[in-house]
C-alpha cells in the first residue's frame, strides 16, 4: 500500500499545491471543500454607514472568480479586537479538470486580521 504523499502538514493527492493555496481538479466532478480557518483579529472595526462594516466573509472560490464561478460563502461579525475565532466555510462544487479552488477573506472590517497554525483547508472528490 503507498504511503500518502506528505510536506508539512498532513496532506494527500496531488491536486494540492501548498505554495500555491490551491486546489487543482485532476478529473472532472462533484469536490466537497471545507476550509476552516483561525484568525485573530486586532483593532475596532470601523463603523460607518455602509453594511459591510464589521463584516468578515471566508470564500472558496473557483478559478479565483468568486462572482463568475459558483461559490461557497460564510459570513461572520467582528466585534472586539484581540480574539482567537474560527470561520469555518463547507460545501459541494463542480470542477472541470484543470480548474483550481482556493479560499479567500473578504475583510470588511478593514482592520488587521492574522491567520493562524491550526487552519485547514481540504478537497474531497465525491464522484464524475
Amino acid at each position: 500500500r503507498p504511503q500518502p504523499e506528505h510536506e508539512g502538514p498532513f496532506h494527500r493527492g496531488r491536486g494540492l499545491n501548498l505554495t500555491s493555496g490551491q486546489y487543482t481538479a485532476l478529473v472532472a466532478g462533484y469536490y466537497s471543500f471545507t476550509a476552516t480557518l483561525r484568525l485573530v483579529h486586532h483593532g475596532q472595526p470601523r463603523q460607518g454607514r455602509q453594511g459591510g462594516r464589521g463584516r468578515l466573509r471566508a470564500l472558496v472560490c473557483v478559478q479565483s472568480s468568486c462572482q463568475q464561478h459558483s461559490a461557497l460563502e460564510t459570513v461572520s461579525r467582528l466585534e472586539s479586537s484581540g480574539d482567537l475565532f474560527t470561520v469555518a466555510v463547507s460545501g459541494v462544487l463542480y470542477l472541470q479538470a484543470g480548474q483550481y479552488a482556493s479560499v479567500f477573506v473578504d475583510n470588511g472590517a478593514r482592520s488587521p486580521l492574522t491567520v493562524q497554525s491550526g487552519s485547514g483547508f481540504s478537497a474531497v472528490l465525491l464522484g464524475a
